[in-house]
């Protein structure tokens, strides 16, 4: 084949290249392009490098780009507006110490414009994005493809009633904390103590208490039981479903058998928590009775079709989409389909015929799949488990229900699941140990107490099981060439990875990389301390040098699992991104009703992802301010009281603690950590003080005491009881000793220092050096 360019390119042919299709091509399209083989493609990885290294270009999985760029869909807040009076938007996600200042993108709106695309300053959109030649400082134009969020102009709070009349707003946000509202008798709308209230802000004063008047009573707080109301509205998560979604939830029949396989008689079971409330996934597995695989499974996964009945364009599949996935509170679920779809016609309950998309999993005697096939089903659940009620009859602790199926359905499950396993840890996903706590509440909605879990094998076994079925839906959507969403999870950046060298040169270890980077390579490093002191601090440091996984249309792979091709298929009663999976599949193999739209687009899909990519983050985050909310109503009556806690983030504000038995966090502000200057060791994780040395450090075990407890903004102010270390090329000292040394005492000593050729021989120490407090696993 000729090249296309007779001589090698060179890098500014390369660069140009890039820039003229960014995010779109890799080292394989850059090869083509100049007609370069063998060799040459040998010399174009180096440059690549080379420029990766000088920050000219950068990669997102394989796509290359120039740095610091935008992707093609994105989510923005409206920050401003120009001289001309046009919108400035910010990307609302962006890491500027990597990246350096957001890029501005000047917003536009469709020509034709249509019910929720007009928007103002402080609101959030999704907006398609493109690069344009403007040297002004806006170097894209956003297209509005949908208003997701209007700007807030009330704040959220808790109504507390004045003998008088009227009352105090107490603001739920964290950032609002101790900055209370006046409520006067004539604006407070009726409100009663306790009482979730919207507010509007009338005046602010330069002295005193601004005030407010309410303008929505959303509910009381009379009781922790409804503290996640407060996460709700604050992340505005849709609660009621619209009438029409009712109306055609109340009007779906169960599946038949009509377009179906017969599954009914596979003893399919599920394995879920105890409290589970809709089970959209079972399994079964069995011995291959293929000669050709001897040794090998057969393993059945049956998923919920939901598909059938969440139909595109419906209002059930309008209010799915805005939900994006339900959300998940201590006392409560918000839903994403309404409880007759999720937790009925859905829900994979034993001894009822039910409607699936199942996939048949051929497994080799060396664990890897060997073939898949995808089925539309009816089926009957045989058992609904629990997942410490099925390990403990693998235990050999069986009980009513598990005994008369331990032979014929677990054990066959759990040896699938040994072969699995063995291809699993030659694949060498990143092993993370990252124990979750989980809140027990009390029937009162009150927190009885916070535990971790046992990891149980019943758990990886059905993690295992749906890696595998996810990994067929994306494979076999890629072979008919339909477009899909993908679970995608990036490699870390070079700079996060450059930080995490440079941390880990502080413990003595090395961070070796050769060649492409693979979870391998961090496996090795959490190996290293598995069992050690400092096992937590490594582990919270290399869990923050990776990228945050999503959603997306373009696929990147996911590095954390070390997969190629990823989708999320398995739980579509809770998920958006799966029942567009879903109806793929249904399209690609010609299965029925409920298919994706022959219309449907890589660019629609390209907006689908970017949205739930930020509802599934939203979930995140009001499921997280809701346990802290939690923990601070439980602790709020520990005023005064000592814990030991590890410090779980280090910032220039101050250091924050994770106590042991709660997880609550809390910060230890800076002001209060002794009578010096602190500084933020940005490579060690760490406050280091000026004068003494003494560092307090991410991972640290303390001790500190409970000072203050906001309950309604789960805010937690701790004093730090425990004295930093010094650190001295490997080993420790106590702050103490270098802290007698003031700085006069030093200046005389060096004013009294003899001249070189006069000193004296030192005299050996006396007595031996302490050492600094040790970490505790």
């Amino acid at each position: 084949m000729k090249r296309k360019h007779e001589t090698f390119p060179s890098r500014d042919a390369i660069v140009a290249y890039i820039r003229a299709h960014p995010g779109k091509i890799g080292t394989k399209e850059i090869a083509r392009e100049f007609g370069l083989k063998n060799a040459d493609r040998a010399e174009l990885k180096q440059i690549l490098r080379d420029l990766a290294d000088e920050g000219t270009i950068a990669k997102r999985g394989r796509k290359i780009h120039e740095p610091a760029t935008l992707p093609p869909t994105v989510m923005a807040d409206i920050v401003s507006r120009d001289t001309d009076g046009e919108l400035i938007a910010s990307p609302t996600e962006w890491d500027e110490e990597e990246s350096g200042t957001a890029p501005k993108i000047r917003v536009q709106f469709p020509r034709r414009l249509q019910a929720g695309t007009t928007a103002g300053v402080g609101d959030r959109a999704l907006l398609r994005i493109e690069k344009t030649d403007e040297t002004d400082g806006t170097p894209y134009i956003g297209r509005v493809i949908k208003i997701i969020d209007h700007a807030r102009t009330r704040v959220l709070g808790i109504f507390r009633a004045l003998p008088q009349g009227g009352g105090r707003l107490i603001p739920v946000d964290k950032k609002q904390a101790g900055r209370e509202l006046n409520i006067a008798r004539n604006d407070s709308l009726g409100a009663e103590d306790g009482d979730l209230v919207s507010v509007d802000l009338v005046r602010s004063r330069g002295y005193g208490l601004a005030s407010g008047k309410v303008k929505e009573r959303l509910g009381s707080l009379a009781t922790e039981k409804a503290v996640s109301l407060i996460a709700i509205h604050a992340h505005d998560i849709p609660q009621n479903f619209s009438p029409s979604a009712l109306r055609e939830a109340e009007a779906a029949k169960p599946a038949t058998l009509e377009g179906r396989e017969d599954w009914r008689n596979i003893p399919l079971v599920t394995i879920d928590p105890p409290d589970a409330k809709d089970h959209d996934d079972a399994v079964h597995a069995e011995p291959d009775s293929d000669p050709n695989n001897k040794g090998g499974y057969i393993v059945h996964v049956a998923i919920a079709d939901v598909a059938y009945y969440v139909r595109p364009g419906s209002a059930l599949d309008r209010d799915a989409l805005v939900r994006g996935n339900s959300v998940y509170f201590p006392d409560r679920v918000v839903p994403m389909l309404p409880e007759r779809i999720s937790n009925n016609l859905c829900s994979l309950v034993p001894g009822e015929p039910r409607g699936a998309l199942a996939v048949r999993l051929v497994i080799g005697n060396d664990g890897r799949k060997r073939s898949h096939s995808f089925h539309r089903v009816l089926m009957r659940s045989a058992a609904k488990l629990a997942y410490a009620q099925a390990q403990a009859a693998i235990d050999g602790r069986p009980d009513d229900t598990t005994g008369p199926l331990l032979d014929p359905i677990l054990k066959p499950l759990w040896t699938a699941y040994e072969l699995v396993k063995k291809a699993r840890d030659e694949r060498d996903p990143l092993d993370l140990d990252l124990p979750e706590r989980k809140i027990l509440l009390k029937s009162d909605g009150t927190v009885d107490r916070v535990i971790v879990p046992d990891r149980l094998d019943a758990h990886k076994l059905i993690e295992e099981f749906m890696i595998l079925a996810n990994v067929a839906a994306a494979e076999m959507l890629e072979k008919k060439g339909l477009p899909l969403i993908y679970r995608v999870h990036d490699e870390p950046t070079q700079e996060k990875v450059h930080n995490l060298q440079e941390f880990l040169k502080t413990l003595d270890m090395n961070f070796a990389k050769a060649g492409a980077l693979r979870p391998a390579v961090f496996n090795r490093v959490l190996a290293q301390v598995k069992g050690e002191d400092h096992e937590p601090l490594v582990n919270e440091v290399v869990l923050r040098s990776q990228a945050q996984a999503e959603y997306s249309a373009e696929n990147y792979g996911h590095f954390g699992l070390n997969l190629r091709r990823y989708a999320h298929f398995t739980s579509p009663i809770r998920r958006y991104a799966d029942l567009v999976v879903h109806r793929a599949l249904i399209r690609a193999l010609g299965l029925g009703d409920g298919a994706l739209p022959q219309d449907e687009t890589l660019e629609q899909l390209a907006e689908v992802a970017a949205q739930i990519s930020m509802t599934e983050r939203r979930a995140m985050k009001a499921e997280r301010e809701t346990t802290d909310r939690l923990i601070a109503h439980f602790l709020a009556d520990k005023i005064g009281a000592s814990f030991q806690g590890r410090i779980s983030g280090v910032t220039r504000a101050g250091l924050f603690v994770k106590l042991e038995d709660t997880g609550a966090d809390g910060l230890v502000p800076i002001r209060t950590l002794g009578t010096e200057y602190f500084n933020y060791d940005e490579t060690r994780h760490a406050l280091v003080g000026s004068r003494s040395g003494a560092m307090h450090r991410l991972g640290d075990v303390v001790d500190v005491r409970l000072v203050e407890a906001a309950p309604v903004a789960g805010a937690l102010r701790f004093e730090l009881l425990s004295e930093g270390t010094v650190e001295r090329r490997g080993h420790k000292r106590d702050s103490k000793r270098k802290m007698l040394r003031s700085e006069r005492d030093r200046k005389a000593r060096a004013d009294k220092k003899p001249r070189k050729k006069d000193r004296k021989p030192p005299k050996p120490r006396r007595g031996k050096s302490k050492k600094g407090q040790p970490w505790k696993g």
